[in-house]
């Protein structure tokens, strides 16, 4: 582009914008109603993103909780199993013994795939120090090889050791919930602390770091956990226990689903089931609720995609009446700029300015309301970690800008094409 034709541009687009501005400032009501389909169109789509990605950052912080490479060998899937749920119920329950067994046949499995699998026992007691206590704690009990399988890191102290484990020692790890609540102001003065569980004294030698809620719902900050030969002779005793389940870690290196396919056929070989008999277990991991989780999020997009786009076209034939009206109004200041030297091109840059500046109005008005949003959800879910990007802050601007030469184009376009005679004789 040569220069004078660049400053041209330059020239075209000070003034057409200093025109929107006087018809922003004389019209103010007019614009404002018009631009109501946009502030509306803007606030869906930023509100919905906003929602999204809260969804997306709480799933990906919980899914941690669980471990990307950790499987649970469970009773029960991790999905809605609707009326098969008594199928599942009536499966016989883990032992914790199959642990051994697989770790096994990992160890005899040449270029296994896993690592190594952890007993877990898990059931609810209540805990409490002097004057203080809490129900409905999350017990898990295991054996040494537990800080394989635990996604929390110790904040303090220690976890127990193998004696500890197999002489069944009252020994404790409690997580950063219950410190809170049991030590309030001395939380790093736990450790060598003696709390009972259901009236049994155990002493504290290690705490966790706070992992937060999963999914924004259940704590994992609540719980304790404890040697598997305690809870054994104090809690549940030596029967198959409901509670019972196995996690597997698999190697990095090792693809999930190779890693899935071995321990199912590694603990159909615990189970003793003949081939063609179907799997009397299950094997979850995280996918399994990402998979769930999925069509809830693509729910929320399409509704959002929804009210976006009627909202915006909604606001888009506001804006194009609105603009053929303004035209109509101002056909003999058109004819008048055309005959002392405007072009054609200059008339079309002004009334697609107007178009879009009152877009913008929406826009930054729909983006005021979107915070506004943000601010109810952080005070009302203080746990779900909604936050405004900037690229939704670009989105809203593009659609802002985008509706705007869209349902200017015509009108501006109709007046560009007047001729200056009969524009001036236009009443």
């Amino acid at each position: 582009m040569k220069r004078s034709a660049f400053r041209r541009l330059v020239n075209d687009l000070e003034e057409s914008a200093r025109i929107a501005g006087e018809q922003l400032r004389e019209h103010k009501v007019r614009s404002l109603l018009t631009a109501l389909g946009v502030i509306i169109g803007v606030w869906a789509v930023i509100s919905i993103g906003i929602g999204i990605n809260g969804i997306n950052t709480g799933f990906r912080n919980s899914m941690s909780m669980l471990g990307d490479d950790h499987f649970y060998v469970q009773k029960f899937p991790w999905k809605d199993v609707g009326d098969d749920w008594r199928k599942y119920r009536n499966r016989p329950n883990l032992e914790t013994s199959y642990a051994e067994e697989l770790n096994e046949i990992i160890a005899d499995t040449p270029n296994s795939g896993l690592m190594i699998a952890v007993p877990i026992l898990s059931f609810q007691r209540g805990i409490s120090y002097e004057d203080r206590s809490l129900n409905g704690i999350q017990m898990t009990a295991s054996n040494a090889d537990f800080s394989f399988v635990n996604t929390a890191s110790i904040e303090q102290g220690r976890f127990f050791t193998p004696t500890e484990a197999t002489s069944g020692q009252n020994v404790v790890i409690l997580g950063a919930g219950v410190v809170k609540t049991l030590f309030p102001g001395e939380e790093d003065r736990a450790i060598g602390k003696r709390v009972k569980l259901a009236r049994i004294s155990f002493t504290v030698i290690g705490t966790l770091e706070e992992q937060g809620k999963f999914l924004g719902f259940a704590s994992f900050d609540n719980q304790a956990i404890l040697p598997l030969q305690t809870a054994r002779k104090f809690f549940v005793g030596w029967r198959r226990w409901n509670g019972a389940e196995i996690r597997v870690v698999k190697k990095p290196e090792t693809d999930r689903e190779a890693a899935r396919d071995e321990i199912i056929g590694a603990m159909r070989r615990v189970r003793g089931l003949e081939p063609g008999e179907e799997n009397d277990f299950e094997v979850n991991a995280s996918d399994a609720i990402e998979e769930t989780i999925g069509p809830v999020k693509a729910g929320i997009a399409i509704a959002g995609f929804v009210i976006t786009g009627l909202s915006l076209f909604v606001g888009a034939v506001g804006i194009m009446n609105i603009t053929f009206v303004s035209v109509k109004e101002r056909t003999k200041e058109i004819g008048t700029r055309r005959a002392i030297g405007a072009r054609r091109s200059s008339i079309l840059t002004q009334f697609l300015m107007e178009a879009v500046s009152i877009c913008l109005l929406g826009g930054v008005i729909g983006l005021t309301l979107a915070y506004g949003s943000l601010f109810l959800v952080k005070h009302l879910l203080p746990t779900f970690p909604a936050s405004l990007s900037f690229e939704l802050m670009a989105v809203a601007f593009l659609l802002s800008v985008a509706t705007g030469i869209l349902s200017g184009f015509v009108p501006a376009l109709m007046a560009s094409k007047l001729e200056p005679a009969n524009a001036l004789r236009h009443e």
